[in-house]
């Protein structure tokens, strides 16, 4: 399985999430609300996820094993750097 496409929406203020983006499959099956946060060790993804009754987030999507896991990563946080080095680009890749 293959992504072939990357949409980044930059977050519209200032903060610790920098970006929601969205990865298409296949050109077959697409996974919304990736979220691109700054932390202390530098930019990661965090999966999609939703708030359950006891107020945990638990992730709705999410790759099976660490190898999936940081290839999607490097796809993504390299696809945004791209665009952060764009002068005056679409904020939409």
């Amino acid at each position: 399985m293959k992504i072939t496409d990357i949409r980044i929406r930059k977050a519209a203020k200032e903060g610790k999430m920098k970006a929601v983006v969205s990865i298409t499959f296949d050109n077959e099956f697409v996974v919304h609300d990736i979220k691109i946060i700054e932390g202390e060790k530098g930019l990661f993804i965090a999966m999609p996820s939703r708030k359950t009754a006891d107020g945990e987030y638990r992730d709705i999507a999410h790759p099976i094993n660490s190898e999936t896991r940081e290839t999607i990563q490097k796809l993504i946080l390299d696809k945004y750097a791209e665009i952060e080095n764009e002068e005056g680009g679409n904020e939409e890749a």
